[in-house]
């Protein structure tokens, strides 16, 4: 099995025909460019290209998109995950050892607890009344004055119900203080020349060793979550051989069965940006949610989450190692060559998509089977079970979805102010995480005052 470094480059002379790749470096236009180097790339060669020669951390690699890109990234013959990311970006988002550095067998052994854990049906409908009444305290906050931004709103009833649905004792008090720790990571992970990355290693440390004790307690006897919870799961969660993993190890994937619910209120901040350019679609939804009697659930606050989710992605690519030779579109890489996906590219790729750049709730509008779509990828793409899709995805629907009926409803406005995306900062969002008042603008008809719309990523 692939163990982390890259397997041996092949050089000839069709690998070096193949690779036509420039003289700079991609990785410094990365960081310069954030979202928008993929549009660069994609500029070098002709219109509709599936595959587009790159340099990343000086070697060759190639950038893919489209569901020709999707099905070579994701072929665990030809691709491989482990490695592939920055040591620095990995142990900080996603901690040392965890399932998204694995491959092969070891990956799925790993990952069938988290899709027994986020991806159960009944584990889904276990989390909804809590999201529920997360939800409706925070209108109901809004409405009497509150003026904690969406997205602050959004990372403490994440932090708050998934904690509690993941079986961890605290206080209200205490898991809105971890939510914000674990928040700060996903916000400071991929900036490494900034203090945000310092603070983010910072609470990375913090939420070890409180997440170990929490698998030692278990172990102990002195804590007895549910059978099926999070951290039940992984206090007992043995290796393919039937050993314990490490409780550092173990604390490490209880975090990554949180944080990515966690992670959603980046996209609540986009969902604040789009309800304030799009009234109707404020009104449309206040008038699900009244009809329903609930914030969960609503089809077309789901089909408006699920368009924020594919024009607003995360990253804008993710990259892994050829384990062979790698061609997609006429553009082969050799093996030890990176191939990189290009999320944002496919999410809004022109050949998938129709209008891909409008943003329109209406292309979701029934869809139920969303992973059917191929370049749909915002939480990775091929099987859940098998591959390297993100099996809380669900999860993540369900609590933008919420976000966005709760963000409707007619007693709150939200302000225009600040709702600018930096491009070039990884992860993004809106300036000001969308600023919420009561009344302020409150009929979903009528646009508050501020900034010009700035037409998503």
């Amino acid at each position: 099995m692939h163990q982390g470094r890259p397997p041996a480059r092949r050089t000839g002379r069709r690998g070096r025909e193949s690779m036509r790749t420039p003289l700079h470096e991609d990785g410094v236009g990365l960081l310069l460019h954030g979202y928008g180097l993929g549009a660069r790339i994609w500029a070098r060669v002709p219109r509709g290209a599936r595959a587009a020669p790159m340099r990343l951390l000086g070697r060759p690699a190639l950038f893919v998109r489209g569901a020709e890109g999707v099905a070579a990234f994701y072929d665990e013959t030809r691709v491989a995950r482990h490695g592939a990311m920055p040591a620095l970006v990995q142990g900080t988002l996603f901690g040392r050892g965890s399932v998204h550095s694995l491959d092969g067998d070891e990956h799925r052994h790993r990952k069938r607890t988290f899709v027994d854990v986020a991806y159960d049906s009944d584990e889904v409908a276990r989390y909804l009344p809590l999201l529920e009444t997360e939800w409706q305290a925070e209108v109901a906050d809004w409405a009497a004055g509150s003026q904690r931004s969406a997205y602050d709103a959004a990372v403490g009833t994440f932090g708050r119900s998934v904690m509690a649905w993941a079986g961890l004792p605290g206080t209200r008090a205490a898991r809105t203080r971890w939510a914000a720790r674990l928040a700060q990571i996903v916000d400071g992970f991929g900036t490494p020349y900034s203090p945000a990355y310092l603070a983010a290693a910072a609470n990375r440390w913090w939420s070890d060793r409180h997440a170990r004790d929490l698998i030692e307690a278990v172990r102990a006897g002195a804590l007895e979550p549910a059978k099926g919870t999070a951290l039940h799961a992984w206090a007992w969660h043995g290796d393919a051989g039937g050993a314990l993993l490490s409780s550092r190890l173990a604390g490490v994937e209880l975090q990554n069965s949180m944080r990515p619910m966690i992670a959603v209120a980046r996209f609540v901040a986009f969902a604040a940006k789009e309800l304030h350019d799009r009234p109707e679609w404020r009104a449309r939804i206040a008038v699900e949610t009244a009809e329903r009697g609930r914030v969960v659930g609503g089809p077309l606050a789901t089909a408006f989450a699920q368009e924020i989710r594919r024009t607003a992605p995360f990253v804008p690519m993710l990259p892994g190692w050829a384990l062979s030779d790698v061609s997609v579109g006429g553009e082969t890489v050799r093996a030890g060559g990176r191939v990189v996906l290009d999320i944002l590219g496919t999410d809004l790729d022109e050949r998938s998509w129709e209008r891909p750049e409008d943003f329109d709730p209406e292309r979701f509008v029934g869809v139920d089977d969303y992973e059917a779509l191929e370049a749909f990828i915002p939480h990775g793409g091929a099987d859940v079970a098998s591959g390297h899709r993100c099996p809380g995805e669900r999860l993540a629907i369900a609590g933008l979805a919420a976000a966005v009926a709760a963000l409707s409803d007619p007693r709150v406005g939200i302000l225009g102010d600040g709702l600018e995306v930096n491009r070039r900062r990884m992860p993004t969002m809106p300036a000001s995480g969308g600023q919420v008042r009561a009344g302020g603008g409150g009929c979903p008809f009528h646009r508050s005052e501020g900034t010009p719309p700035d037409r998503g990523l």
